[in-house]
């Protein structure tokens, strides 16, 4: 019998291993509603899990390993909604609507995971600060590299088709935080926040039409 069958001791350790290593996401998660991660203490997550200390080293580094952990996760499942819907549809108003619905619903499906985010970005933990903007720089190369596919696009500099990715991802940090305080009973409801988002889209997207990219642009 293979040593991987559903009944081995192998294949029981592993999948162990994985549901501590979730809750300790979880437990995360859970402390940073109320708390920043750096004030977050490796016993403090443990107690929530109910593990020893020893144990928490069989899955992170340390605390900042477990928020790096959380930055790929958080920010993972948002790139492949977005990059679906600018990659799916080609026409300007079908993208915008399905970039602020699909930030809506993360945002309402995944609020730990924003708040985190958002809170974090420019956060103590310098490792997690390090993770989130290669995140989102990766996200606005992806983002630039969708639109650069556009007709509009055409004749474009790389540094200004960057720069545009910038902006769009700016723009959805932007409007996830402003969905999550509308979800908290702050600042403007969720509908006025998509309603403005809308606007600020279509705004970036005339823009975009009427730009005279220099190809010869300095690099950063």
């Amino acid at each position: 019998m293979s040593s991987s069958t559903p009944h081995s001791p192998h294949t029981q350790r592993d999948l162990k291993k994985a549901r501590t290593r979730r809750a300790l996401l979880d437990a995360g998660l859970e402390l940073l509603e109320e708390q920043s991660l750096s004030s977050i203490g490796l016993r403090e997550i443990t107690r929530a899990v109910g593990i020893s200390p020893a144990a928490f080293y069989r899955h992170f580094r340390d605390v900042a390993d477990l928020g790096v952990a959380l930055v790929e996760e958080s920010l993972g499942t948002l790139h492949a909604v977005i990059q679906a819907g600018l990659t799916e549809r080609s026409e300007d108003g079908e993208r915008i609507d399905h970039l602020v619905d699909a930030i809506a619903r993360f945002v309402r499906e995944h609020p730990e995971h924003i708040r985190f985010v958002v809170r974090e970005r420019h956060g103590g933990v310098a490792a997690v600060r390090t993770a989130i903007g290669t995140q989102l720089d990766r996200f606005a190369e992806e983002v630039a590299g969708a639109l650069a596919r556009d007709e509009v696009s055409r004749g474009w500099s790389a540094e200004d088709l960057r720069m545009l990715g910038e902006t769009y991802v700016d723009h959805m940090v932007m409007t996830a935080s402003a969905f999550l305080e509308a979800a908290q009973g702050e600042g403007p409801p969720e509908d006025v926040v998509a309603y403005t988002a809308r606007r600020q889209l279509r705004l970036i997207s005339l823009g975009r039409r009427h730009w005279i990219s220099d190809p010869a642009s300095p690099a950063p």
